[in-house]
């Protein structure tokens, strides 16, 4: 991936890190795989505001994306490389042998031209999908399932991948992109190759106005409020909020937050801390 940096020509550009998109091919979207998603502007089904700084933004169309891949055993060649509005990745049109099109989250180094397949008989190549006890040790794996059919859960955003390490009875050991070590079920499918747009956390928005277009409003500071607004609200002059914390009073710092005795914990063997979990 390329990144572009913007002449300072005005105050939004002088800042602005941008995506070159070298490797997008096209900007006109399979037409038969397109849904149209009504922007909610974060109110819930009472028309209540449920999330704060929502709302605006361009209109925008949802690319379905073949997570499951469970076109077994039949080849793909690439059509195209995309943008999708709704996810940090890149996407991939394939167009099957025998005339179905899908899209998939396309893996970085993808090519048009190039051929992709799933199956429990197909090569552990870049963008193919299989099982992960059919993958030799060391494979970097994205779209992974957590229980078989279900479709691809982990490892799905941009320049992520995670590493397959170990293999066990019932079990592969995986390598997360956060550092931790977990289990997933041995017979459970994974795409082969880190996913695309790996310098995405690089870029600079520039200017307010572009968070805008993304359907984000300017959020506003917990200090900058009064004491009945926030718990960090209030004050003489400037005066600091105190211990960080949200506007429900969730320390921002130091608090678990991940459910004790969740049943996935029997799964990780090592946490991104380094800590090993007690068996």
């Amino acid at each position: 991936m390329a990144l572009k940096k913007y002449k300072p020509i005005t105050a939004g550009t002088r800042w602005r890190v941008g995506n070159a998109y070298a490797e997008i091919t096209t900007d006109t979207p399979e037409k038969s795989l397109l849904e149209k998603v009504k922007s909610t502007a974060g109110r819930n089904s009472q028309g209540r505001r449920a999330m704060r700084y929502r709302g605006g933004g361009h209109k925008k169309m949802y690319r379905v994306i073949d997570f499951k891949r469970n076109k077994k055993d039949i080849k793909g060649i690439i059509a195209s490389i995309e943008y999708d509005p709704y996810r940090t990745a890149f996407i991939a049109l394939v167009n099957y042998v025998d005339g179905e099109k899908r899209y998939i989250l396309a893996p970085q180094g993808l090519q048009v031209g190039g051929t992709v397949q799933s199956g429990d008989n197909v090569v552990p190549e870049l963008g193919n999908a299989l099982q992960l006890k059919f993958m030799p040790l060391g494979t970097n794996v994205h779209n992974i399932e957590m229980q078989p059919g279900q479709g691809g859960k982990l490892v799905r955003s941009a320049g992520t991948s995670a590493q397959l390490t170990n293999k066990e009875e019932k079990y592969a050991v995986l390598k997360m992109p956060s550092g931790e070590l977990r289990k997933v079920l041995i017979n459970c499918y994974a795409t082969v190759g880190v996913v695309s747009n790996s310098d995405h956390s690089l870029q600079s928005m520039g200017k307010a106005g572009r968070n805008v277009w993304r359907g984000i409003r300017p959020r506003v500071r917990g200090v900058a409020m009064n004491p009945v607004d926030h718990p960090m609200g209030g004050g003489e002059g400037k005066a600091s909020g105190g211990q960080p914390r949200s506007r429900n009073a969730q320390y921002s710092r130091g608090l678990k937050t991940r459910t004790k005795g969740k049943g996935s914990d029997k799964l990780i063997i090592q946490r991104k801390n380094g800590k090993k979990l007690a068996k």
